[in-house]
């Protein structure tokens, strides 16, 4: 029997083990793409206890205690944070199988020397360490992030964000960890939001013009706050749809429907992706134009318990996959951009698992010499970055295109203990790398194995996306 958790946690061959302890360990960790507050960086925050770090605004926690049968008060109501942890550790306790449970683990072995196991009976002995632990200056969050060898974060930013603490993280020179601004226009797209019009209005605001009362208008403020972002070091953006549609409409019948919403009119579904294929078109030329890269994220339907998102808003846990995303409107979508050369480099996360193949397909046909592997796929995405999630994400796109050239792992969290996640992931591909050498299927050289457990690590992701960091 192997023991828990050790130092070669799910290495299952020596060849697995060489490569994750000689190449992916020492790797930096680059986090593309996170939910992190960058006040809460320059601030340099000290958490109080453990539960703060851990079950505020965690939703897959939250998901998991209701499970449970946990009363809400104890995830997100007014009970005290020792008694929501005392409740999230006799969870934890049973979480066998869930990512969750190798999660909590490897973040208590690598912020807390926490080697046993988190459950009932230890829950006060952990929370007692945990506590004892956060209070010491090495684990405010700057150092946390130092510590976890972390090179370069993207927050999430809407086009309205002034980028205030960005700047300021920027400009001193104690701290040299990069914390970019990245672009996520999502409220300027949703033209069926009730809050649509009260959005537009802040968005002039933010760009300096009266209002914002045309198609044209719109595009014209879009096209400021992106320059603007792309002063602040800006170099990627990111969006969440429903599917990646294709709807196409002139620009005539696009000021028509975005009139119509102005004038408080009905707009119908069909107009609304006609709007939208309109405004993703429009804004990925731009990106093309800026040398960013695209991300789609895509396939999830959202806020599904009304009694409870009248009660605790969205982002609380009540999510689940859309199996609706017509691989055919995501190609032509692609190829409209790519007929007049400004498809600019994309990445799509689909939340559905069975999207894979279709994924991997697609992005064959939109390959270049401009970048490597210039269409990605992206990791395994939310409700399947765990083990299983993550191995056929890989090795779906090992099967249908360029492994080697993936740009590997984000955390996609609003936690700055979660950078065990890469770990996580870069043990899961090296175990991968490591039992196809085992069987035979790839030679024992290391000189190119190493490379690529390096690049998918890290370093396709630096280039892919031109990071300033080495």
């Amino acid at each position: 029997m192997k023991p828990f958790m050790d130092k070669d946690f799910l290495l299952e061959t020596e060849v697995a083990k060489k490569l994750f302890h000689e190449y992916a360990e020492k790797t930096p960790v680059l986090d593309y793409h996170c939910h992190i507050q960058q006040r809460e960086i320059w601030e340099d925050r000290q958490f109080e206890n453990i539960t703060q770090v851990w079950l505020g605004g965690d939703h897959y926690k939250w998901r998991f205690m209701r499970s449970c049968g946990v009363e809400e008060k104890y995830i997100t109501g007014d009970a005290s944070d020792h008694d929501k942890f005392i409740k999230w550790a006799e969870c934890l306790g049973k979480a066998i199988g869930n990512p969750l449970y190798h999660w909590s683990h490897l973040e208590l072995q690598r912020y807390f020397g926490y080697t046993g196991h988190l459950c009932a009976s230890t829950a006060e002995e952990v929370w007692e360490l945990c506590n004892k632990k956060l209070a010491e200056p090495s684990m405010s969050v700057r150092n946390i992030i130092k510590q976890s060898n972390v090179t370069l974060i993207c927050t999430t930013d809407d086009p309205i964000d002034d980028l205030e603490y960005h700047k300021k993280i920027r400009d001193d020179a104690s701290f040299d960890v990069k914390v970019l601004p990245a672009w996520r226009p999502d409220k300027a797209m949703n033209i069926e939001k009730p809050d649509y019009k009260e959005y537009l209005k802040k968005l002039a605001e933010a760009a300096g013009e009266a209002d914002i009362h045309t198609w044209l208008a719109l595009k014209n403020a879009l096209r400021k706050r992106m320059a603007y972002f792309a002063e602040n070091g800006c170099v990627v953006s990111d969006h969440a749809l429903e599917f990646v549609m294709y709807a196409p409409a002139t620009d005539d019948e696009i000021e028509e429907i975005f009139l119509k919403r102005l004038n408080n009119m009905v707009v119908t579904k069909e107009e609304e992706y006609r709007f939208k294929t309109a405004f993703m078109l429009f804004v990925a030329k731009e990106y093309n134009k800026l040398g960013w890269a695209m991300q789609l994220h895509y396939g999830c339907k959202r806020d599904n318990n009304a009694l409870m998102y009248e009660k605790l808003g969205p982002d609380t846990g009540y999510d689940c996959i859309n199996n609706y995303a017509p691989s055919s409107q995501c190609a032509d979508f692609l190829n409209a951009l790519q007929k007049t050369n400004e498809l600019p480099r994309t990445i799509l996360y689909s939340l559905n698992p069975n999207d894979n193949e279709y994924i991997g397909t697609i992005l064959g046909c939109f390959q270049d010499s401009t970048a490597v592997a210039k269409i990605q796929q992206g990791s395994a995405w939310w409700f399947n970055d765990h083990k299983v999630g993550m191995q056929n994400q890989m090795i779906s796109l090992a099967n249908l295109g360029n492994l080697s050239g993936f740009v590997g792992m984000l955390t996609d969290s609003r936690s700055f203990l979660s950078y065990t996640r890469h770990e996580y992931f870069r043990r899961i591909l090296c175990n991968l790398l490591g039992n196809w050498v085992e069987n035979g299927e790839f030679p024992e050289d290391y000189e190119i194995l190493g490379e690529i457990v390096k690049n998918v690590s890290y370093y396709n992701a630096v280039n892919y996306f031109g990071f300033p960091v080495k």
